[in-house]
């Protein structure tokens, strides 16, 4: 027996909550200026959010009205916004381009993943994690006797020698914070009335259900947020590697992004053209300015190493890499990106 255990948290987390304001600011340089170069970080903590970064943008940026419009629809208070935002360093500018010469914002590299295990093409805890988190937000937002105030953290844990099913799960791990006069047996009993709504056989798994007890001061209150620290959870559970960019806030010609949304959908695609297969991941990664990939890398299940090297050349040969091609492929200019920083980004683009 092989035990893994992956999370999700919800879009109610302090990090969350600071991923969806600064994801917030982009759409908002977007909608009025698709040239717009993004890069802003957030700290929330209590009623304070700090906005840090540089922007280069035509657009009229109202940055009191992006934050208290985030905090509302997440039931927290700001009163006081403090703003530390450049322009991009025009070394930067000039070294990346722009147009079909737009060369990449950064170096770095990227990772794209799917499996056969589910509809949303990641693997099985994950995604049951993903879906349990999901369960307890719609809870908070249609329920008007639910117990529960938002903030959440779900851990799954799988055995990987059995099947991916829900006969391999051996725990669930909640913590969600709750409301004042609901004591800590009426929490944990919701909770697992959200499990049961989740498909899980709360008699046949393990539940951990708010282990330290009582949790009623959650969100920025509690802990610190900021832009970032949640990538795992962004991504794939910790099911296969992550690029050591964060998401949220940059502009798609920052490839942290960009490049690791294309590798998703590759690896999706080759999943799809490919019988037999189970799982793909991609790696892609590019310098500075350069608008082709230095390396592109597959990793699959299939049982000749040479599927992988042939993909690898495939991908190169069937896609375009460069940021401009990734940007108009996937339609980036026109994201909700704020929704995307809401929970797993490959799991609420409709397109990988």
């Amino acid at each position: 027996m092989r035990l893994f255990s992956t999370e999700q948290v919800s879009k109610y987390h302090p990090d969350k909550y600071a991923d969806q304001i600064s994801d917030a600011v982009l759409d908002a340089c977007l909608r009025r200026d698709k040239n717009s170069r993004v890069a802003c970080e957030t700290m929330v903590k209590g009623n304070t959010v700090i906005l840090a970064g540089e922007i280069t943008t035509r657009a009229e940026i109202n940055y009191a009205e992006i934050v208290t419009g985030v905090a509302k629809k997440l039931g927290y208070q700001v009163d006081n916004i403090l703003t530390y935002i450049q322009t991009q360093s025009p070394e930067i500018a000039g070294g990346i381009g722009d147009g079909d010469k737009l060369g990449a914002g950064d170096q770095g590299m990227m990772y794209g993943y799917a499996c056969s295990e589910t509809e949303s093409r990641l693997p099985f805890g994950f995604d049951l994690a993903n879906r349990i988190i999901a369960a307890i937000e719609k809870d908070v937002e249609t329920n008007p006797d639910t117990v529960f105030k938002g903030d959440a953290k779900c851990q799954v844990t799988v055995d990987l020698d059995a099947e991916p099913n829900m006969d391999s799960v051996k725990t669930i791990l909640v913590s969600a914070c709750h409301k004042d006069d609901v004591t800590l047996e009426a929490t944990q009993y919701a909770i697992h009335e959200i499990l049961w709504e989740c498909g899980v056989d709360t008699k046949k798994v393990v539940v951990i259900a708010n282990p330290a007890g009582s949790w009623t001061i959650g969100g920025p209150t509690a802990d610190c947020g900021l832009t970032g620290r949640k990538i795992v959870c962004d991504q794939y559970g910790g099911y296969c590697p992550v690029g050591g960019g964060a998401f949220s806030g940059k502009d798609p010609s920052k490839v942290d992004r960009s490049g690791a949304y294309m590798a998703r959908k590759i690896a999706c695609d080759i999943l799809q053209k490919t019988p037999g297969l189970n799982r793909c991941e991609v790696q892609i990664a590019y310098a500075i300015g350069w608008k082709e990939p230095m390396s592109v890398n597959v990793k699959t299940d299939a049982a000749s190493g040479t599927f992988d090297a042939n993909a690898a050349e495939w991908i190169r040969e069937n896609y375009d890499l460069s940021p401009a091609g990734i940007i108009k492929e996937l339609n980036l200019l026109e994201e909700n990106y704020e929704k995307l920083a809401e929970g797993c980004h490959f799991r609420m683009r409709s397109n990988g």
